[in-house]
């Protein structure tokens, strides 16, 4: 294994399955940075220093990225960051790698090393999959080198998609096996992994690229199944079934994994598909020779009983799983994507926006805006303002992305809070082929409940009625 000299890392979802354990790996040798929207663990790595990094912040963003080489990419957004959140978790991690990748090339960071998932050949990919491809772009659009690894299921102590299939094998005698479970898949262990972004990140140079990482055997989910059964000392009869059953498998592992169904639907999606890699050179070029799936799941459960057994652990990580933010907060995300005109900018669907709505409103609403870019939206027959928005223009230097405040109004509660400011914004993604616009941290003044059957629901008609007026050419 190369070795360089000692570096600063950053690593985003530092509190998570594979970010735990690589810190404490990388702790020794380097200056390790654990970045997390969460409070630390009560027992952190020795030698790391945790830095608060909310990543649908791009401000916070960049000063958490402060000082590092290196980052390592290691997140999803398929839980929900806010107690009411709009959009798909395809467009919650487009808009959160889209503000690493930006912070990255501020910062001047010299690479980043990305954990993705297999992509297989095939045009009828899963959401998760799509996201995954998505965000792999999006992670190198701005000129920071990225090494992306690929993985299917890593077996390991925590890990989603393996513990669902864990949970099934510890509390179901009889196991129903779908056509789904003929699908390929190549297992890798937790410690190839973390041998693997280590290799990636003391190489002297970047590596850049994709690169596929697996175990040497390659099997079906229903030999997965049936080989851990036998490792686990379980009897279990596995009955098979000619039918996909995607949903009722999502509600099948959902109820008996105790894991949120935002989790566990998109993982199951991707059951349908085969995720085999096209080759192991990676590893070959690392002289790291692949542990098999019996030594994988034997050293995940030499793991698991050093913290206490599997229930324990599958409990625990139920219950981080679910935790939602503060309900005191009543906090509000909201992301939509919108399909970009050629040519066009965040720059001019900003603009659009602002004169279309009061147009769309026409009997109800009156905005006014000043020489600053600065936004008022006020009640046609009211003196007083339902919403004020406040150009940012430190914040919207360029015409792929534009930032305003949401600084008053009868309808926003104001924000004493230094970051985490509410605020909307529009942005350019994936080479300017969309938008994103989205609303971040905000709290309504309005009762919980009223609000929610009301305003929030009101933001998403209007926002696809502007999505269709920019389609069609109204805006």
């Amino acid at each position: 294994m190369p070795r360089t000299s000692k570096q600063t890392v950053a690593i985003a979802g530092a509190g998570g399955f594979i970010g735990t354990a690589l810190a404490r790996e990388l702790a020794a040798d380097h200056r390790v940075i654990c970045l997390s929207r969460r409070d630390p663990p009560a027992r952190p790595a020795a030698a790391t220093e945790w830095r608060r990094c909310d990543l649908f912040s791009l401000f916070e963003c960049e000063r958490a990225l402060a000082g590092a080489d290196a980052a390592f990419y290691l997140v999803h957004s398929m839980l929900p960051s806010a107690h009411l959140t709009q959009g798909t978790f395809q467009d919650l991690d487009l808009i959160s790698a889209d503000n690493f990748a930006r912070a990255a090339a501020r910062v001047g960071l010299r690479r980043i090393i990305y954990l993705g998932g297999m992509i297989p050949d095939q045009t009828d990919l899963s959401r998760h999959i799509l996201s995954r491809s998505e965000v792999e772009r999006t992670l190198g659009a701005y000129g920071v080198p990225v090494t992306t690894l690929r993985a299917g299921i890593v077996i390991g102590l925590r890990s989603s998609s393996y513990g669902m299939f864990r949970s099934v094998l510890e509390r179901v005698p009889v196991i129903p096996c779908p056509s789904w479970s003929a699908s390929l898949i190549q297992p890798v262990a937790l410690s190839d992994v973390i041998r693997l972004l280590r290799y990636c990140l003391e190489r002297p140079q970047p590596l850049g690229g994709s690169h596929d990482i697996g175990s040497s055997d390659i099997m079906n989910y229903r030999e997965l199944l049936e080989r851990s059964a036998r490792l686990l000392g379980r009897r279990r009869l596995f009955v098979g079934l000619p039918w996909r059953m995607l949903c009722l498998s999502k509600a099948f592992l959902a109820l008996i994994s105790g894991y949120p169904r935002q989790l566990v639907s998109p993982l199951v999606e991707s059951l349908k598909h085969s995720l085999v890699s096209r080759d192991l050179a990676l590893q070959r070029q690392a002289g790291l020779a692949p542990l098999s799936f019996a030594q994988a799941v034997q050293e995940s459960l030499d793991a698991e009983k050093e913290a206490g057994g599997f229930r324990a652990i599958l409990a625990a990580e139920t219950r981080r799983k679910r935790r939602m933010p503060p309900a005191r907060r009543n906090t509000v995300r909201s992301v939509q994507r919108i399909p970009l005109p050629q040519g066009k900018s965040a720059r001019w669907l900003a603009l659009r926006f602002t004169a279309w709505l009061p147009q769309f409103f026409r009997s109800l609403l009156k905005a006014d805006i000043d020489a600053g870019g600065n936004l008022v939206i006020r009640a046609r027959f009211l003196r007083l303002p339902l919403l004020e928005l406040h150009f940012s223009l430190e914040r919207s230097p360029a015409a792929d992305r534009q930032l305003f405040y949401i600084s008053g109004g009868l309808l926003a509660r104001k924000s004493e809070q230094a970051t985490r400011r509410p605020r909307l914004e529009f942005r350019e993604v994936l080479n300017g082929s969309v938008a994103l616009v989205a609303i971040h941290d905000y709290q309504p003044t309005l009762p919980w409940p009223l609000y929610n059957l009301t305003q929030a629901r009101a933001h998403l008609w209007v926002m696809r009625n502007f999505a269709r007026a920019v389609g069609a050419g109204r805006a």
